[in-house]
């Protein structure tokens, strides 16, 4: 729907400001010129005057939204984009019913049509929590993080995340396989089908975020993405592609089960929380479950 709204927004942005001009260019000076012979042959009243210029309602219409409806076009092709979280699978980092804000602009300028990249601006680090299109179906927008960069050999083996930089050109000694080290938070303050579940906090380069790991759920190498001539769960990031994984590790269709995502996919950058509400609701309750039990202010702000 995200896709649709954005090729919609374009034309009707397009069409509105078209009927703006022809108007402003052909027929508004035609109007004007009407209303100087008018004022020549007799005296007018304001209100015969406001008539003689008055625009017909399509370009009445398309003067009020154009300015309205272009200033949402480039803050949400090129600057912000409100997302909603819809699942649970960045918890603890992001929760259902979190309102997200994602900078258009970190990963590269890109026309809202095609995607096309217009203006190089930057490229994703580790640790970013990035929205993309999902490579099986780009209709659909998803958020996770960037684990592996290009070129890197990600393992993640017995719930434990490795991570072997990409070697870069003049390195005479490349990087070698590393543990991403974790501290352990809790156990219990979340919970799957009456498990506790442990809390980390994950020290991923210079990032530090919490993940989720469900003890009681085994790991699903059968189901992992397969690559030529590696282990079941090891992983060597392409050129121009990225690793991406989601913090409740043991709850979120990733990179892992899906493979990698191509740099034409990337979205943004998700960088603020900028509201958050709690749907509690059930079948038995007289309003609907979409409509919010409440706002969970304390989680408004920045992200990591």
């Amino acid at each position: 729907m995200a896709a649709y709204f954005s090729i919609i927004l374009v034309i009707v942005t397009l069409v509105s400001g078209l009927i703006w001009a022809i108007d402003a260019f052909m027929f508004a000076p035609k109007r004007k010129q009407a209303l100087a012979i008018a004022e020549q042959e007799k005296a007018l009243t304001d209100e015969a005057k406001e008539k003689i210029l008055q625009e017909p309602v399509v370009v009445e219409t398309a003067h009020s939204i154009f300015p309205v409806i272009a200033f949402v076009l480039v803050l949400r092709s090129f600057l912000y984009e409100p997302f909603q979280i819809p699942s649970g699978s960045m918890m603890p980092t992001l929760l259902v019913g979190d309102f997200i804000l994602v900078e258009k602009f970190s990963y590269g300028i890109k026309d809202p049509v095609w995607r096309s990249k217009l203006v190089e601006t930057g490229e994703p680090k580790r640790g970013d929590i990035a929205v993309f299109k999902y490579p099986e179906n780009p209709k659909i927008d998803y958020i996770k993080r960037v684990i592996g960069l290009p070129g890197d050999r990600v393992v993640y083996r017995n719930k434990h995340l490795y991570i072997q930089p990409a070697c870069k050109d003049g390195e005479n000694k490349c990087p070698g396989l590393e543990i991403v080290d974790r501290t352990e938070v809790n156990r219990g303050e979340f919970s799957q089908d009456g498990f506790p579940m442990l809390r980390y906090t994950e020290h991923l380069g210079k990032v530090d975020h919490d993940i989720l790991i469900n003890p009681a759920r085994g790991e699903m190498l059968q189901a992992y993405f397969r690559q030529p001539n590696t282990q079941p769960y090891e992983f060597i990031v392409p050129k121009g592609h990225y690793f991406m994984m989601g913090d409740n590790r043991d709850n979120s269709l990733d990179s892992r089960f899906w493979g990698f995502v191509p740099e034409a996919n990337l979205v943004g950058k998700a960088v603020a929380i900028w509201i958050s509400f709690e749907f509690d609701r059930t079948d038995a309750d007289f309003l609907p479950k979409w409509v919010p039990t409440g706002v969970r202010f304390n989680r408004v702000g920045g992200l990591k």
